[in-house]
């Protein structure tokens, strides 16, 4: 399912693109990460990664019930800590282990 690279684009990516866009926030909306997912090149099939990291909380549970009712979040945080794991990635995703 995953790809490394896609996920590891998405870890140390992402965060610079969205700042550059709109600012330096805590947590960004779901239309701009959809939209810098989707306009600068990252795997779309990923975006609910994008989400993971970078919506508030409150608005995750929100968006991943109206976009992906089908998902178990937290199945889905870990099988990305899983798959990292076993491929010894060091990264900025580590943050997932946190959120857990």
């Amino acid at each position: 399912m995953f790809t490394y690279w896609s996920l590891k684009k998405y870890g140390t990516k992402l965060l610079p693109t969205l700042e550059k866009r709109y600012g330096k926030h805590e947590f960004y909306s779901a239309h701009q990460i959809r939209a810098t997912v989707y306009q600068k090149d990252f795997n779309p099939r990923f975006l609910p990664l994008g989400y993971i990291l970078f919506l508030t909380p409150c608005e995750l549970n929100e968006v991943f019930s109206r976009e992906f009712p089908e998902m178990d979040i937290e199945a889905y945080k870990q099988e990305i800590i899983s798959y990292l794991a076993n491929k010894n990635y060091e990264g900025q995703l580590q943050v997932l282990k946190q959120a857990s």
